[in-house]
């Protein structure tokens, strides 16, 4: 299937490593010029290189850059900004996707926690997908893809601030999509299940030691809940993302998809 891909510009929020640059791997290889974001500038720039030396993505004309990003500072939005305009020219997708917090329970969420995590996991989302909507009116395309968490619908034990704070842009993204249907712009979420990341690799750990028991314990616990009996793979969830960024997928708009293996027992 011709996704529709190449030529496109998009904008991949924490994508130094794990599921973003998943994402930012997959729509390069459609065609698309692809600027990714994040606080490590040594990591961006190895990830770029790797891109850009990709047979499948070179040939298919997509190609890398990087601006580096830390959605916990002041001036993000700005810089993204600056950076679509500089780097790319133009926006046709944006990825808003942001790292988890810490871990932890109702109880140890204080308001000084709230705000911090509020600040690089809503608001700078938010506050910079309006910033760069009136682009994509002006086009009449557009895609914008939030990645959360199955968290949003199935809370997920000592998370409580993912929990939280992943569950307002549930509702911040439904209105948006409703109210710019019909402009060419679509807006969907992205839930991930149990992915293999370094992001599951420290939350097995916290768990490990909450629990009092071993990495490898815990893992399995967590692989039996799974109907498809395994983590996921960045390479199927990335698939779905960029789909969902395609020209096929434009009467899609306002839904959540879960990848997660089947692991949500809600219908």
């Amino acid at each position: 299937m011709d996704l529709g891909l190449k030529g496109k510009h998009a904008l991949v929020l924490a994508s130094s490593r794990g599921l973003g640059l998943g994402i930012a791997k997959a729509l390069a290889a459609e065609g698309t010029h692809v600027l990714l974001v994040g606080r490590s500038a040594d990591r961006l720039a190895e990830n770029c290189k790797i891109i850009n030396a990709d047979g499948p993505t070179v040939d298919a004309g997509g190609k890398a850059d990087w601006i580096r990003g830390d959605l916990s500072e002041q001036g993000f939005v700005d810089a993204m900004l600056r950076g679509v305009a500089e780097t790319l020219g133009g926006i046709d997708i944006l990825v808003n996707n942001t790292g988890g917090p810490t871990p932890g329970t109702a109880e140890d969420m204080t308001a000084e926690t709230l705000e911090t995590f509020f600040q690089s996991m809503v608001l700078r989302v938010i506050t910079l997908t309006n910033a760069l909507v009136p682009q994509m009116k002006a086009q009449g395309f557009g895609r914008i893809l939030t990645v959360a968490s199955s968290g949003v619908f199935e809370p997920i034990a000592n998370l409580a601030l993912s929990n939280t704070l992943r569950a307002a842009l549930v509702g911040w993204n439904k209105t948006l999509a409703t109210e710019l249907a019909g402009s060419g712009i679509t807006a969907n979420m992205l839930l991930p299940g149990r992915i293999h990341t370094d992001r599951i690799d420290e939350l097995d750990g916290a768990n490990a030691k909450r629990q009092g028991k071993s990495v490898e314990e815990v893992r399995a616990a967590s692989i039996k809940t799974i109907p498809i009996g395994r983590m996921g793979k960045v390479e199927e969830f990335a698939a779905a993302g960029a789909f969902l960024c395609s020209g096929p997928a434009s009467y899609i708009t306002g839904t959540m998809l879960r990848v997660d293996g089947g692991a949500a027992r809600s219908i």
